[in-house]
């Protein structure tokens, strides 16, 4: 069983930046990690978990990252998230999976979204609809 450590997550800007997460909490066997802004309003947020239900494993990651403004009202600032952009990835293994099969299919995901991906980057983040 893994512990709970930080993890390291580079962005796509020209000039890729780090983004570090380090351990929050355990709740509901979710481990958390955020990589704070300053204030928690903007924390970035990425959780891991596992759950077993019988027959298989269902082993899920979620990333929230918040865009934060500073708003003024009557003289007085303070950040407020402007909106937020979420994402979750879902792995189901059957209970008589490989290592081997998993890990393929964790490469073949993180291949997918790469961005020499140009069909999947086009939809992913440009917003186009494929057809």
């Amino acid at each position: 069983m893994p512990q709970l450590t930080q993890v390291v997550l580079k962005d796509r800007m020209t000039s890729p930046a780090d983004h570090t997460f380090t351990p929050q909490d355990l709740r509901d066997n979710v481990g958390i990690l955020v990589n704070t802004q300053g204030v928690p309003v903007g924390n970035e947020r990425l959780g891991v978990s596992l759950r077993y239900t019988g027959k298989r494993y269902k082993a899920t990651v979620t990333l929230a990252c918040p865009v934060v403004v500073t708003e003024t009202v009557n003289g007085v600032s303070k950040p407020s998230v402007a909106r937020t952009a979420y994402a979750e990835v879902v792995f189901t293994y059957d209970n008589t999976s490989t290592l081997q099969e998993r890990q393929n299919l964790v490469g073949m995901l993180a291949n997918a979204l790469a961005g020499n991906q140009p069909m999947l980057n086009s939809v992913l983040t440009e917003l186009q609809s494929v057809y």
